[in-house]
C-alpha cells in the first residue's frame, strides 16, 4: 500500500531524505511515531502516523512504533491497545514489535551515570520553586544552582540511593549540566531525572525514578537506528538538548531531528488535556463519541482510512501554520462514500402518505441499483404499497418560492417510482398535518407523465415494508471555528448544544443485516454508518450520520 491513495505531494521533508538517500548519507530510512498511552489518538495524530509510515512506505524504510511511558500516573493499558488498533485501522504496521521507552530504562540510567562521570550532570536539591527562581526568563539569564558543582563521587552516590528509594518524592532531581546563561531556556541545566513513586502500566514498582521526556526521546531514537526523527514545531527550540545529549553519549548513531506544523483542524480541539476534560465532565459520551476528533470516534461516525489517509494527503507537510477548516476533512469522506458505498432510502422525519387509488396485484413496484456507477454492487427490489412514509419536510402548504416537492394540488416524483398528486391534506385537532391523501398515475412508473413536466423527486418507503431505525443526526461539536482561541471564555462555552439529534425513522428492508460499521448513502439525507456498538443485525438498528450530502454550513473563517 501506497502512504496515500494518489500521488504523493512534495514537501520539504522528503526533500531532505531523498538528499540524505541519494548522497548515501543513509541506505535506508527509519522513522518513528512516540505517542504518550495517555489518552486516544485524534485526527492531529493521523497527520504525524501518515507522515511517519507513509515515508517509511514510499522509501522502503521501516517505522516503529514506541510508547513514551516515562510519566506513568496518567498512562494505561486501555490508551497502549486503543493507539495499536487506530495505527492498524489507518492501514500502517509497524516495524517489529512494539516499542517502549521503559525498554531503554536501564540503558537511560546507565547514560544518565555517564554524563555524571563526565562532569555533565549533577542532582540538584532545589525545590521546584526555587528552581524556577534559579532558571531566570526569557530575557534574564538563569543562576547557577548552589548544587551545580558537587563532586562527581557525590553525584554518583545521591544518583544511585534516588534510585534504591532513599529520598521522598520531587526533594531531588537529576540536571544535566549545560548552560545557565543560554538564552535557550531548555539549555539551562534541565531536569532529566526525577523521582516519582508511581506504579508504571509495564515496569510496576521496579522504578521510583523516571527519566523525562526530552533526555529519553533522543536515547531512544539513537537506540532504534532511527534516521529522521519527526515532531511538530513546538520541539523546534528542544533541538539543541536533543542534540546535545547525544553527542555526549556513545550511542549507535544520532538522528536528526526535523519540526514540522501540527494540525488545527477549525470546529474542533487537538488538545488532549482539553478532550480528556470533555470526557472526564460528560459532556461527550466518551472518548469514542461521533462528535469527538478523535480517531475511534471518527471511525465510529463513519470517516474511513482511505479518507483519513486523503486528508492528510491534502493538507500536505511545512513548518508554516497549518489551521485547516473542517470543509477539507468533510469533502475527503464525501468523495470517498461517494464513489464507494451503496445508496439506499431512508426516512428520518416520517408523515405518513395513503394512496388513494393503489390497486393490489395491479400497482408494480421496481428494481433499483444500489449504484447508479458500480453495477456490480447489484440491485434490490423497491417495494410499492398503499401507504407509504415521505420525509415531512418534503411536503408544504405554504411552499418558499422555488419549492419543487409537494404542496397540496402539486405532484412530484416518487425515487425509483410513481409521479404522485397530492390530493387531500389531513390534520389533527392541533392544526398539524398528520397525513397526505395522494393519488398516483399510473402511467409513469419509470416513465415520464405526458403533457406535463414534473420536476421535484423525493425519497420514500413503504410502510408494509420498511424497518424502525434509529437516526444519531450529529453535527460539530462547537458553535465557532476556533473554541479554545478566546482567551476571555472557557471553550466548554461553544459546544453546540445540536451536535447531537436523534430521531426514530424507517429504513430499506435491504439493510436489515448489515454489519456495523456499514456505510451507506442515505438518499438526499447523507452518508451513514452502521453503529460499531449499538447497532444489531437482524435487530436494533441504529446508524449514525457522518456528514450530509452538502456543506450546509457557511463559509468558515480563518
Amino acid at each position: 500500500m501506497s502512504s496515500s491513495d494518489n500521488l504523493p505531494v512534495p514537501h520539504f521533508i522528503r526533500n531532505i531524505i531523498e538528499a540524505d538517500l541519494a548522497s548515501g548519507k543513509h541506505k535506508s530510512i527509519v522513522t518513528r511515531f512516540p505517542p504518550e498511552p495517555n489518552g486516544y489518538l485524534h485526527i492531529g495524530h493521523a497527520k504525524s502516523i501518515c507522515l511517519n509510515f507513509g515515508l517509511a512506505l514510499d522509501y522502503r524504510g521501516s517505522c516503529n512504533l514506541r510508547f513514551d511511558d516515562t510519566n506513568p500516573e496518567k498512562e494505561s493499558e486501555e490508551y497502549a491497545r486503543s493507539i495499536q488498533d487506530d495505527v492498524r485501522w489507518l492501514g500502517f504496521q509497524w516495524d517489529g514489535k512494539v516499542r517502549w521507552a521503559s525498554d531503554y530504562f536501564g540503558a537511560l540510567y546507565d547514560y544518565a551515570v555517564e554524563l555524571i562521570r563526565q562532569g555533565k550532570a549533577y542532582v540538584d536539591d532545589l525545590s521546584p520553586e526555587e528552581m524556577r527562581e534559579y532558571r531566570g526568563t526569557l530575557t534574564a539569564p538563569g543562576r547557577d544552582s548552589p548544587y551545580r558543582d558537587r563532586p562527581v563521587a557525590a553525584n554518583l552516590d545521591l544518583f544511585a540511593r534516588m534510585k534504591a528509594s532513599e529520598f521522598p518524592d520531587g526533594s531531588k532531581v537529576l540536571r544535566a549540566k549545560i548552560d545557565m546563561a543560554s538564552p535557550n531556556i531548555n539549555l539551562r541545566d534541565p531536569v532529566i531525572y526525577r523521582i516519582k513513586r508511581a506504579h508504571h502500566i509495564r515496569t510496576g514498582d521496579k522504578w521510583c525514578i523516571y527519566p523525562m521526556y526530552d533526555y529519553t526521546h533522543c536515547i531512544s531514537d539513537a537506540l532504534e537506528g532511527v534516521t529522521h526523527s519527526l515532531c511538530t514545531l513546538e520541539f523546534e527550540d528542544h533541538r539543541p538538548l536533543y542534540d546535545w545529549v547525544l553527542n555526549q553519549l556513545p550511542v549507535p548513531c544520532h538522528p536528526q531531528q526535523i519540526e514540522f506544523s501540527r494540525l488545527e483542524l477549525q470546529y474542533t480541539l487537538t488538545s488532549k488535556r482539553k478532550l480528556n476534560q470533555l470526557v472526564a465532565e460528560k459532556l461527550v459520551s466518551g472518548w469514542d463519541d461521533p462528535r469527538m476528533p478523535t480517531l475511534t470516534g471518527m471511525r465510529r461516525r463513519g470517516y474511513t482510512p482511505e479518507s483519513i489517509r486523503e486528508f492528510a494527503r491534502r493538507i500536505g507537510v511545512s513548518k508554516s501554520d497549518n489551521v485547516v477548516g473542517m470543509s477539507v476533512l468533510e469533502g475527503c469522506i464525501r468523495e470517498d462514500m461517494e464513489a464507494c458505498v451503496p445508496r439506499v432510502m431512508a426516512v428520518i422525519k416520517p408523515l405518513k402518505v395513503v394512496i388513494t387509488n393503489f390497486v393490489e396485484g395491479k400497482t408494480q413496484s421496481r428494481e433499483a441499483g444500489f449504484h447508479p456507477d458500480r453495477p456490480e454492487f447489484g440491485s434490490r427490489l423497491v417495494p410499492f404499497s398503499g401507504e407509504i412514509w415521505i420525509e415531512a419536510d418534503d411536503f408544504s402548504e405554504t411552499p418558499p418560492s422555488g419549492w419543487q416537492r409537494l404542496v397540496p394540488g402539486g405532484e412530484a416524483r416518487l425515487r425509483y417510482g410513481y409521479v404522485v398528486r397530492c390530493d387531500e391534506v389531513v390534520k389533527d385537532a392541533a392544526g398539524k398535518v398528520v397525513e397526505l391523501r395522494c393519488s398516483i398515475d399510473p402511467d409513469t412508473l419509470g416513465q415520464k407523465p405526458q403533457g406535463r413536466k414534473v420536476k421535484g423527486v423525493i425519497h420514500w418507503l413503504s410502510v408494509e415494508h420498511a424497518l424502525a431505525a434509529e437516526f444519531r443526526l450529529y453535527d460539530r461539536l462547537f458553535t465557532v471555528a476556533k473554541p479554545d482561541g478566546d482567551k476571555a471564555h472557557d471553550f466548554r462555552e461553544f459546544i453546540n448544544p445540536e451536535s447531537l439529534t436523534v430521531v426514530q425513522g424507517w429504513v430499506e428492508t435491504a439493510v436489515n443485516d448489515a454489519a456495523p460499521e456499514t456505510r451507506y448513502q442515505f438518499e438526499r439525507l447523507g452518508y451513514f454508518c452502521a453503529d460499531r456498538h449499538d447497532h444489531q443485525p437482524g435487530g436494533k438498528l441504529v446508524f449514525n450520520r457522518t456528514v450530509t450530502l452538502k456543506d450546509s454550513w457557511a463559509k468558515e473563517q480563518g
